[in-house]
């Protein structure tokens, strides 16, 4: 695999106080990796920044070879890098179906006039957005809701809507942020294991998540961020054993996790 984000020494800051500070990280294709750190460690802003919503201080920000550091966020949505949010954003009163079909129209390539006149190019998109649409909905496990009101939903099936919503333009990338943040325990399994089908079908997750069980369970490759530098990277066996995340996350130092070992043989 080779990468298809590559973030080079990302730099922000606000009033002096460095919120990236030098970070630098790639995503291999075809892979889930987890981005995680204590609060404050940087993670909101390096997304922010990747995904356009806030403007870097310095570094670089490539895209499968491309250049998308100084574009806007619909420049860089449309580059094929997408993203969701902590809070989920889906139109309720609409249905499944129809909420996957509004995320795909602003990427197709029929404008209004072949809307309005029903050209074979409208007639195109519209059915190669079904056939995403309902591909998509069986690979989330939402089937049975594909003509169902979303309010209906709970707030873990609304949060793999959004996800199926991000998918629909084919992204090279999807960016998700704390995607099982306030969802019920039971609903967990149910993302992870969409994640995972998701994933063996080719696509590609960078996820921020303060869930590290659920990272270290799903993530090929986990980076650590702490006071907006980069404290650590490697697999999730890897970062759950480490003593510099232990001491980051849980203040526990290597000596007193070498000392708890002593006691407890």
């Amino acid at each position: 695999m080779s990468a298809i984000l590559r973030v080079s020494d990302l730099r922000k800051s606000y009033s002096g106080i460095h919120a990236l500070d030098g970070v630098s990280f790639d995503v291999e294709g075809g892979s889930i990796t987890g981005l995680i750190g204590p609060n404050g460690s940087g993670k909101s802003t390096a997304i922010d920044c990747i995904s356009g919503f806030q403007k870097l201080d310095g570094g670089t920000v490539t895209l499968g070879g491309t250049d998308i550091t100084s574009r806007p966020a619909h420049l860089i949505a449309r580059a094929g890098l997408m993203r969701t949010f902590q809070t989920v954003r889906v139109y309720d009163r609409l249905s499944l179906a129809d909420n996957l079909a509004i995320a795909a129209q602003q990427f197709d390539p029929a404008g209004w006039i072949d809307e309005f006149l029903r050209t074979r190019r409208y007639r195109q998109a519209v059915e190669s957005s079904e056939q995403r649409a309902r591909q998509l909905v069986e690979l989330i496990g939402l089937q049975r809701y594909y003509e169902a009101e979303t309010g209906i939903l709970s707030y873990g099936q609304k949060k793999l809507v959004a996800l199926a919503a991000a998918l629909m333009p084919h992204p090279k990338i999807v960016v998700l942020d704390e995607p099982v943040a306030g969802v019920n325990p039971s609903r967990i399994r149910e993302i992870e294991v969409a994640l995972q089908q998701l994933n063996r079908a080719g696509e590609t997750f960078l996820i921020v998540e303060h869930n590290v069980e659920f990272i270290t369970t799903l993530c090929h490759q986990v980076i650590v961020l702490e006071q907006g530098r980069k404290l650590t990277e490697g697999t999730a066996a890897e970062i759950h054993t480490d003593p510099r995340v232990l001491e980051a996350y849980l203040g526990i130092t290597p000596e007193m996790a070498a000392a708890e070992v002593r006691g407890a043989a």
